[in-house]
């Protein structure tokens, strides 16, 4: 690439910056209408904030794992609070375990190579009894 052509080259960065930060941005025109009237909720109201776990490759897998058993009805769904069988995606997502187990060996704790291992297990015979 040319410097000429890396010139016509512009990026705009439109997020919003961690509050207290210096470069925060002043353009509102990325606030949603919620931000803006502050949602439906009353006024001086708040909504708390939501903690999610740290995302590393355990949790992950432990995601994977819980949505094979909603996907096997043995849980509820959190978007539906209802139980429903779904095999061919718990398959699939059983599939999508096992390729990450071949394509991170030699590349894992010991813990996390066990912790792989005993899921798959665990989810290969309970899909194997769900479709019995």
């Amino acid at each position: 690439m040319s410097e000429e052509e890396k010139k016509d080259f512009t990026v705009k960065d439109r997020k919003k910056f961690a509050e207290g930060s210096d470069e925060e941005s002043n353009d509102d025109s990325n606030t949603s209408p919620e931000t803006e009237t502050g949602g439906s909720k009353a006024s001086g109201e708040q909504e708390p904030e939501l903690r999610l776990p740290e995302i590393n490759f355990s949790t992950f897998i432990f995601s994977l794992n819980s949505s094979v058993f909603v996907q096997l009805g043995l849980l509820e769904d959190p978007a539906t609070g209802e139980e429903s069988k779904n095999l061919t995606m718990a398959k699939q997502t059983i599939d999508i375990l096992g390729m990450l187990e071949e394509k991170t060996r030699g590349n894992l704790t010991k813990d996390e190579e066990n912790m792989l291992k005993n899921i798959l297990y665990d989810l290969r015979i309970l899909y194997v009894r769900e479709k019995g």
